[in-house]
């Protein structure tokens, strides 16, 4: 079978002539694969060139700890593997399909044979190839550097706006009030593209917003058709390095809203067939931004995108239930002394006191989804204040409906816009349920720190795992570090909860314009706890062991033991016993058959520590 139509608009393939495109086309196998199916691994040698004939590709990479982080998704006509034309590096990313799709692949040996035998092919390939690479990594700079990097070749397109002309970059897909925004608000140095979620779901909004401008015949078919393929190409990894504006921003979300219609506009426009910039055909405000306003658009955004963020959020919480379920079954009968207000209390297992910190975090699960369903409850179509002008009177309704289908998201439309474009409880809510999660996290960490504390003048009833030395000037000390690491996390989810606190309640009238920072405190707290609970999973909780004898000894040695003996000699019996011990350096074992008060088999049967890790009925004597 011949793929010479499709090998011709291949962009590494478009310099070569009829007779080279004869050539190579031989030489491409296909092979059909389902669904997520893989293609190659990271650090997997690169032993394949491969083309999407049909279907879509993910490219992934997988952090220390397992968590999967989408790159970009490719469709039809992208390519992959191209790198390996230029060294023999292995795959930096994972790859595979997202739904059943068709490839054309070859084997990179016999590839580079054939461009060794036809060198001028091999130029045009191998330059088209390292420019491909270069755009790439010209847009993986653009997230660790500054925006001077965007300005490619310094090329330039004239745009305009209510307060005049300026020139943007000629590569950019941004335009010129995005422009403005980097100028105005040079604040945290983290763009919005750092926020992957939020990206997302801005592009999931435009896109049902199209769809129902287009039911509604207030958007020609082809324009909605160009809006749409943008949002889904965003909405799949592309495109992201052109959402530039910085996080927190004056103007209620604004500069984030346009950054995000003037990239899609401009996307719409190359889909049209039209040049960046020729905004007569497709229109940021008056095409994109239809029946919207960043007044109900960004809200809606920013609740989609915390929805799928706690999602992960509650996952990565589950995993570390699960770590602490498992200590607390094989540490299920080691045997240790309790304690309040630091002092000697009774006995417990530390399987017990495992399992109540699986408890305590268990319960964090339900309030997190519980605070995340306010999220639900959208105010799209309330436009500029809740009161819906310029809007269809069917919009809000259709496109939430849209909203639903594309997120997958139960989305509803708020019974009041106007009350629901003002207000921010739901943030507050969901803040404070972040806190608490925080809050327990930080009581867990100090605990661990304080019964692995030691290892001689300590409590030492735990080892946790050594992770780096500890001291620049004590030679053998190491520092609980994964635990004082989530201390810090905690501290700084309480600050960010303060900041949401103050900026909910600086909401004035039909508006409430500290949205981006609230925005922004969110997503920092859910982020550091999602990194800090995967930290504390893998390298401190699963590696915890427990000093068995010395848990023991201390509940031996321990003055508390009197309190099991309460029930059968009584508090004042059992106070004296206690003083006296105290006064005398003496056991309370010793001191019970000393005054004769039970018989040692009696003793040695209420003092079991096995005996007073539960209740039991005693009888008086």
């Amino acid at each position: 079978m011949s793929w010479l139509s499709f090998l011709k608009e291949i962009e590494l393939f478009k310099d070569l002539t009829e007779k080279e495109l004869e050539l190579l086309d031989g030489h491409f196998q296909e092979r059909s694969l389902g669904e997520n199916q893989p293609l190659f691994y990271e650090n997997q040698p690169r032993k394949e060139f491969f083309l999407i004939y049909e279907g879509k590709v993910e490219l992934y990479k997988t952090t220390p700890f397992g968590e999967e982080k989408r790159i970009a998704v490719f469709n039809a006509g992208d390519f992959l593997g191209e790198g390996a034309l230029l060294d023999d590096d292995p795959h930096s990313t994972s790859a595979r399909t997202v739904v059943p799709t068709k490839i054309l692949k070859i084997d990179l040996k016999d590839f580079k044979e054939l461009l060794a035998r036809h060198p001028q092919m091999s130029a045009k390939i191998v330059a088209r190839t390292a420019r491909v690479i270069a755009r790439r990594m010209r847009q993986t700079t653009t997230q660790v550097a500054n925006i001077a990097t965007q300005y490619h070749s310094g090329r330039t397109r004239l745009e305009h706006d209510l307060l005049g002309e300026r020139e943007v970059p000629a590569e950019v897909y941004y335009g010129v009030q995005t422009l403005r925004a980097l100028e105005n608000f040079n604040i945290t140095g983290i763009s919005i593209a750092h926020y992957q979620s939020l990206i997302e779901s801005l592009a999931m909004v435009k896109m049902a917003a199209a769809k129902a401008n287009r039911d509604l015949g207030l958007l020609e078919k082809d324009i909605a058709e160009a809006i749409i393929t943008a949002c889904r190409e965003i909405i799949e990894g592309r495109w992201h390095t052109n959402f530039v504006v910085d996080v927190i921003q004056g103007g209620a979300g604004t500069s984030t809203n346009m950054n995000a219609n003037e990239v899609i506009a401009n996307r719409a426009l190359e889909i049209l067939g039209h040049k960046r910039g020729e905004y007569q055909y497709c229109h940021p405000n008056n095409h994109v931004n239809l029946s919207q306003s960043t007044n109900d658009v960004y809200p809606t955004a920013l609740k989609i995108a915390l929805f799928r963020s706690t999602q992960k959020l509650i996952q990565v919480l589950k995993n570390l239930i699960e770590s602490f379920n498992r200590k607390a079954r094989e540490f299920a009968d080691v045997i240790k002394i309790g304690r309040t207000q630091l002092q000697d209390a009774v006995p417990m297992t530390l399987g017990q006191e495992m399992e109540a910190y699986a408890s305590t975090l268990t319960e964090e699960v339900e309030r997190l989804q519980q605070n995340a369903r306010l999220f639900l409850e959208v105010n799209l179509g309330g436009t500029a204040i809740g009161t819906g002008i310029n809007a269809h009177p069917e919009y809000g309704k259709l496109a939430v409906q849209y909203l639903a289908e594309i997120s997958g998201i139960p989305v509803k439309l708020a019974p009041n816009l106007v009350e629901a474009t003002q207000d921010t409880g739901a943030f507050v809510m969901f803040s404070s349920a972040l806190k608490r999660l925080a809050v327990k996290l930080s009581k867990i960490a100090s605990d661990l720190r304080l019964l692995s504390s030691g290892p001689r003048a300590g409590l030492n009833e735990i080892n946790l795992p050594k992770m780096q030395p500890g001291s620049s000037i004590m030679p053998g000390k190491v520092n609980p570090v994964i635990p004082e690491v989530v201390n810090q996390i905690a501290y700084k989810v309480i600050g960010n909860d303060l900041t949401i606190t103050m900026a909910a309640e600086a909401g004035q009238l039909e508006l409430n314009v500290m949205e981006p920072v609230m925005a922004q405190s969110l997503f920092e707290s859910i982020e550091m706890l999602k990194n800090g609970m995967l930290t504390f999973k893998y390298r401190c909780v699963d590696g915890i062991t427990a000093n068995r004898e010395r848990c023991r000894e201390m509940v031996e040695n321990s003055i508390s033991l009197v309190t099991a003996l309460n029930p059968v000699l009584g508090y004042e019996t059992c106070t004296e016993i206690a003083r006296e011990a105290l006064e005398q350096n003496k056991g309370v074992y010793e001191l019970v058959l000393e005054k004769g008060l039970l018989t040692r088999e009696e003793l040695d049967e209420y003092l079991k520590p096995e005996n007073m890790i539960a209740p039991k009925v005693v009888a008086k004597k």
